[in-house]
């Protein structure tokens, strides 16, 4: 087992097609399961038990590969920059097909990919197998403003890990196994990610990938400093959270101005997340909000298609008139569970179908 708090997410992988129904009223299409995601295919692609490369949404899948070229006929493809390397490719959302929602896409495991032929697949035991790098798949992240991208003072730390929850659609087997335990469910705001923590006396200010540089003008710095952070934030913690307002991914709760919402502090030395009291304590002690607490006392009792379907469509604590992204559950219980061969703490996020298919493309 690897203990890599720093993963990316796994946006290809080798799997299994756990079943096969028919959409009412389409004679061409079916829809397949794999885990707990839903997508449409054409019918007689798979029978279940079959294998697939499943690509999740907000895969950006490169037009080098002629694998995706059938792709051009509905997708314009997007570019971005990562490292200075330019990647050009097809953004996977998710979509609705004859009053059915897609999400992701299936595709046959050796004819299409021939890096990936010549493995031994008798055994099962790829069923999961990461092949996201080899396929040189990278998530699709809309542009970042000026505001927020700053000045680069170096990598995000790796003494800290990255804000990014699994999605519940990969967490079946485990969720069943924690029916009847308490979490915290909290709003998960569609914003950026802020990370800022303090280490051998000094502070530094991360958004999702990179440290940034104090620089004047640089959103995360100036919400940093409006809580005084470089004197009130503890020595060895991290805390962490989402910005949103004016300016950030358009906006989607159309809020006024900018806003730090706080959701994990991190003891950076006991390499571990501190306790949902701490965190309260400790925003109340700099005056910054938390992100909205939906249920502190929620007694899980629904699988994964369940818990979509209670938390689909729901409205923002921060603006009513608006759909909120979704939840994200943490246990009161803090463990550390395997999820896809590695071991972290156990959290997920449970996203809302209705928001995702609202989502205006960038």
């Amino acid at each position: 087992m690897v203990k890599d708090k720093n993963m990316e997410r796994q946006l290809a992988t080798i799997q299994r097609i756990a079943e096969v129904s028919p959409i009412e009223g389409a004679d061409r299409i079916e829809k397949i399961r794999i885990n707990d995601w839903w997508c449409v295919t054409e019918k007689g692609n798979f029978k279940v038990d079959d294998l697939c490369v499943y690509f999740e949404i907000d895969s950006l899948l490169p037009v080098s590969n002629p694998a995706f070229s059938f792709l051009a006929r509905g997708s314009k493809p997007k570019k971005m920059n990562i490292d200075g390397v330019e990647h050009v490719g097809y953004r996977l959302k998710t979509i609705r097909l004859r009053g059915q929602v897609s999400q992701g896409l299936a595709l046959p495991l050796t004819s299409l990919f021939p890096s990936l032929e010549g493995v031994d697949l008798s055994s099962g035991k790829m069923i999961g197998d990461d092949v996201t790098n080899v396929l040189e798949i990278v998530k699709y992240e809309a542009p970042v403003p000026a505001n927020l991208e700053g000045k680069v003072k170096g990598n995000f730390p790796g003494f800290i890990p990255k804000t990014d929850e699994e999605r519940v659609q990969n967490m079946g087997e485990i969720i069943k196994s924690h029916i009847g335990e308490k979490f915290y469910v909290t709003e998960k705001l569609d914003g950026s990610s802020m990370t800022v923590y303090k280490k051998d006396g000094v502070l530094g200010v991360c958004s999702r990938n990179l440290d940034l540089l104090e620089t004047e003008g640089n959103t995360f710095w100036g919400l940093a400093n409006r809580y005084n952070l470089k004197e009130k934030l503890p020595e060895g913690f991290a805390i962490q959270g989402e910005v949103v307002g004016e300016g950030i991914q358009q906006n989607p709760l159309k809020l006024t101005g900018q806003e730090f919402y706080a959701f994990s502090l991190y003891d950076i030395n006991q390499k571990a997340y501190v306790s949902q009291d701490s965190l309260v304590t400790l925003c109340q002690l700099i005056g910054a909000p938390l992100v909205p607490m939906i249920d502190s006392h929620y007694v899980l009792e629904k699988d994964a298609q369940g818990l979509l379907s209670s938390f689909n469509g729901i409205k923002s604590h921060l603006n009513p008139q608006e759909l909120a992204e979704g939840v994200v559950f943490r246990p009161h219980a803090g463990v550390e569970v395997e999820i896809r061969g590695r071991l972290q703490r156990f959290s997920f996020k449970v996203i809302s179908n209705e928001y995702l298919l609202g989502e205006k493309d960038t």
